[in-house]
């Protein structure tokens, strides 16, 4: 059985990578960092006896997506598990923003969870087994000024994984998204401020509960008892006083 966990060089991903292995799932670990990558895929084969596959690639380009798959098919992998858990975030206004940078970040969000899913879903209806988790957020429930597009991208993620479990829930298939709130990982740093929603849980504890909603068959969850309830009010709050809220809670302490 094959993992494949995007975003895999630090964080999150590797808390999932760290979960998985130890459950007895061989890994096959994408991001652009390969020496990150190496070391945990290193570290997965001395703690778990597994076999961990280094691939680095920028997943935000179609092109890549599409070589990661065609290289899996040449090694004769199949993907039992898809983790969609790549992604990043952009801090400021808008009007500021690199658009380079925003194009990257809605390709890598968006496209490659979309994108992914399309190519390993078939192989895993066919087997008549597998797991696809996608990272979601807190912020796709609610537009968040300050974080326009990456709001938007979870929010993207968020109900395309909700449609996908439907497409899918009277098959062997499990999806599900994992929305997290804060989060102990390296994520505000490289958005552009790490001074930002300092009271974080740990990415461990992120695992833990998208591993319990899969195995529950819940189409998402929330990571988190309080953000649970941060998140309701926040999808039944009207606009007018939810986007100003969030904009107060994640204001950009440096440009």
């Amino acid at each position: 059985m094959h993992a494949l966990v995007t975003g895999a060089s630090g964080g999150l991903g590797q808390a999932f990578c760290n979960h998985l292995a130890a459950q007895g799932h061989d890994l096959v670990l994408v991001s652009r960092r390969t020496d990150q990558l190496e070391r945990i895929a290193a570290d997965a084969r001395a703690k778990f006896g597994v076999d961990a596959v280094v691939l680095p690639a920028d997943l935000s380009e179609e092109a890549a997506r599409n070589e990661l798959a065609a290289e899996l098919g040449r090694r004769g992998i199949h993907v039992d598990v898809l983790v969609n858990n790549a992604g990043f975030g952009t801090i400021g206004e808008l009007a500021m923003a690199d658009v380079d940078r925003l194009n990257d970040e809605i390709g890598l969000n968006c496209g490659a969870v979309a994108h992914l899913s399309r190519l390993f879903l078939p192989g895993m209806l066919e087997q008549g087994s597998g797991s696809i988790i996608n990272v979601a957020s807190t912020a796709a429930f609610q537009p968040i000024p300050t974080m326009a597009v990456y709001a938007a991208t979870k929010s993207f993620v968020l109900s395309f994984t909700q449609a996908l479990w439907e497409e899918t829930r009277s098959t062997p298939v499990r999806v599900t998204a994992i929305c997290p709130g804060p989060t102990d990982t390296a994520f505000f740093d490289a958005a552009g401020d790490d001074k930002v929603l300092a009271n974080r849980r740990t990415p461990d504890q992120v695992v833990a509960s998208t591993f319990r909603a899969l195995d529950r068959r819940q189409p998402s969850v929330t990571d988190g008892f309080v953000n649970a309830v941060q998140g309701h009010f926040a999808k039944v709050m009207p606009a007018r006083i939810a986007v100003p809220v969030a904009r107060r809670v994640v204001a950009p302490t440096k440009r």
